[in-house]
């Protein structure tokens, strides 16, 4: 069995190293990565510039891999360039903050490198974990967070996902785990509406023009079933299934047309 590993968080990040561990046991492992923090790119692909890959060693002294580009894209050189055959699992993370909702995922960097690879059927899991320090959220490099308990349920899912596969209707997982779990099952949940509602903050600069800045304020979760409510409210471990094809309903767009 072999797993690819890969982020947003780079190369160098905590949680990618946990990742690795989680599976370790079970694959072996290549961990291809971002050179730097690359949180909020989504599914970008360079075109127009030059990549580099860099053999690096990681803090566990194992082997790994840099690219200075996108996830998307140190998924596409892991997967068609580095590694020998096709993975049985991917996994993107451990993600430092959550990654939930409709309205944001596809921002996300760690979804970014999910979707490339389950667009190649490669069983694939994105996992996230919820920090309440916000400064840490888009550190480049080591972080003090503790993944050990995301690691024996990335551990527990990749054993059904490489005896099992995929479940039917499903083209990758979205696992988000919390800061203070109640217990070590899935909650299976829906994606809710929004993670943030944008805030633009205004500011000047020294010759008096304006720049701006953009952030969000943390959306209320009400709905029960949701993975922001169960993640955040009741501090379950979620599992959301996603899928690729975007496709709405044809039939009512014929009848729109007519």
């Amino acid at each position: 069995m072999k797993a690819l590993i890969s982020n947003d968080d780079g190369i160098n990040a905590t949680g990618i190293l946990y990742a690795k561990k989680a599976v370790e046991n079970l694959c072996d492992t290549t961990v291809v990565a971002p050179e730097i923090q690359q949180s909020g790119i989504g599914h970008a692909l360079t075109l127009y510039d030059p990549l580099r890959v860099n053999q690096v060693t990681l803090k566990d002294g194992s082997k790994g891999y840099s690219v200075n580009g996108t996830p998307t894209d140190a998924v596409t050189i892991g997967l068609f360039e580095i590694m020998e055959e096709k993975p049985d699992i991917m996994i993107s993370g451990i993600n430092t903050g959550f990654n939930i909702g409709k309205s944001e995922l596809t921002t996300s960097g760690t979804i970014g490198a999910a979707i490339e690879s389950a667009s190649f059927n490669i069983p694939t899991l994105a996992v996230s974990q919820t920090v309440s320090k916000n400064d840490i959220k888009f550190e480049n490099g080591e972080i003090d967070v503790d993944f050990n308990f995301a690691k024996k349920m990335i551990n527990k899912l990749a054993k059904i996902i490489l005896k099992k596969g995929m479940p039917e209707g499903a083209d990758l997982l979205n696992l988000n785990i919390p800061e203070n779990p109640v217990n070590e099952e899935f909650e299976v949940v829906s994606l809710g509406e929004r993670m943030y509602m944008p805030k633009i903050q205004t500011r000047l600069d020294p010759r008096g023009k304006p720049y701006y800045w953009i952030g969000g304020n943390q959306c209320e979760f009400k709905e029960k079933g949701t993975d922001g409510y169960s993640l955040l409210k009741e501090n379950k471990t979620t599992l959301t299934p996603l899928k690729l094809d975007q496709t709405g309903d044809k039939e009512l767009l014929k009848k729109w047309l007519n």
